[in-house]
């Protein structure tokens, strides 16, 4: 079976916004860190982390970060509450 044609660097930096969308989507829906290393947005992230380390943070690191978001807005919607 054919793969499709190749997507360029371009291509994948143009999508990053919704690659780090998905992957704050995926977090949210609780999927574990290993479910998410499995999917399309990971993959497209690592790629673009490869290609250009000094530009994009790895998939892992990007995962802590937004972990912290969510922990850090959690925790501020708990502190209202009270």
């Amino acid at each position: 079976m054919p793969a499709g044609p190749a997507i360029t660097i371009g291509e994948l930096e143009a999508k990053y916004p919704l690659y780090c969308k998905a992957m704050k989507l995926l977090l949210l829906e609780g999927r574990s860190p290993l479910q998410m290393q499995r999917t399309l947005c990971w993959k497209r992230l690592e790629t673009l982390h490869s290609s250009l380390p000094r530009r994009y943070k790895s998939p892992a690191h990007l995962l802590l970060l937004l972990q912290r978001e969510l922990a850090d807005r959690r925790g501020a919607g708990a502190m209202e509450a009270v």
